[in-house]
């Protein structure tokens, strides 16, 4: 099921919370939330290629096809694939804020299996330099044009620093090779950061000893707005903490029977510490039980008995602390793209 005003947009859907109850840690992939600029290219593995360049390789180019990639060590990661302006509609409808973009409720995350190569490897079978700073990945979905100028084919840099710690050039999600509208054949996983990071189709990579820059770092996943300069922010990288009830916004509920609230927590910064819930629109807070593992890169699982004493509209709350001490805030601070919500949702249901 997909969110209804998302249902006629080209290329957005998110996942559905209510359908992750009980659905096991990872997110089915044809439950998996997809965001895209421009179209799903369809890419033959018998003719794909990627190829590294720049003035950041001791030699010259370098070019890997599929077979030659998979041939490398492999490893297998749970990590959180999350767009940045997940949340955004709450800047509206909590803070009431006005803010442009894909109107994503807390449904453009997901959590896979990804199996690949680390990029590192790669790079060092590329020949990378020990004074490359950055990395320029490009998918080969076609050019992004918004109102009449042409960015051109859709990439990002990362910094060498990231690129060597966790970055993996995947190719299997979930136990199974890559569909086409996840990044089939090849794509990135940076692991904590924005979704854009994670370029999906992936055909090229720029390495280069100079810092690089594209629209998708100037022009777009900045921070603009009140308070910030007019250049925005620096380049959006880790997503703040969050949580999500596995209900349905406004599910009914019987008063007085148990009931479990389940619900899921993640953070940029690391592992998730702790989980507390409230059933009165934040008047009081209750430690959750913390179900399964807490590590780095994927979200914790917690749950918390309810029954519900009184008929009527009820706020529920869920905040969670990650392993650096940072807290969900009550608010997230504004910036005008809606980028970054890192404030605590107001989950409403009716006690019947």
């Amino acid at each position: 099921m997909l969110r209804e005003e998302l249902r006629k947009g080209d290329g957005d859907r998110e996942m559905n919370w209510e359908e992750m109850r009980g659905a096991g840690h990872q997110t089915p992939t044809d439950r998996f939330f997809v965001h895209y600029h421009t179209e799903a290219p369809a890419i033959e593995v018998s003719t794909w290629t990627l190829t590294l360049h720049g003035d950041g390789l001791r030699g010259g180019p370098v070019t890997f096809d599929y077979h030659d990639l998979k041939a490398m060590p492999s490893v297998t990661m749970n990590a959180f694939l999350e767009c940045a302006g997940n949340g955004r509609t709450f800047y509206t409808s909590q803070q009431n804020q006005r803010v442009s973009g894909t109107p994503w409720g807390l449904g453009a995350i997901g959590v896979a299996e990804w199996t690949g190569v680390p990029l590192r490897h790669v790079l060092e079978h590329a020949g990378i330099s020990d004074d490359a700073v950055d990395l320029m990945p490009r998918g080969l979905d076609p050019s992004y044009v918004e109102d009449g100028v042409d960015y051109g084919r859709f990439r990002r840099p990362l910094p060498v620093s990231k690129a060597m710690k966790d970055v993996l050039v995947v190719w299997d999600m979930n136990g199974a090779p890559l569909t086409r509208e996840h990044g089939f054949p090849i794509r990135l996983i940076v692991p904590d950061w924005v979704g854009v990071a994670s370029i999906k189709w992936l055909g090229d990579i720029e390495v280069s000893t100079s810092p690089l820059q594209s629209p998708w770092n100037t022009d777009f996943y900045r921070l603009f707005g009140l308070g910030y300069p007019s250049e925005g922010s620096a380049p959006l990288t880790s997503m703040p903490v969050k949580s999500a009830f596995e209900l349905a916004p406004g599910a009914k509920l019987p008063r007085g029977e148990d009931f479990l609230l389940t619900g899921r927590s993640w953070s940029g910064n690391g592992a998730i510490r702790s989980v507390e819930v409230s059933t009165d629109g934040g008047a009081s807070w209750t430690p959750a039980r913390m179900v399964g593992p807490r590590e780095r890169h994927t979200w914790a699982q917690w749950e918390l008995p309810w029954c519900p004493a009184r008929r009527g509209q009820a706020v529920l709350m869920a905040r969670a602390t990650d392993e650096l001490g940072v807290t969900e805030a009550l608010g997230s601070p504004y910036n005008n793209k809606g980028y970054l919500w890192s404030g605590v949702v107001r989950h409403n249901v009716c006690v019947v």
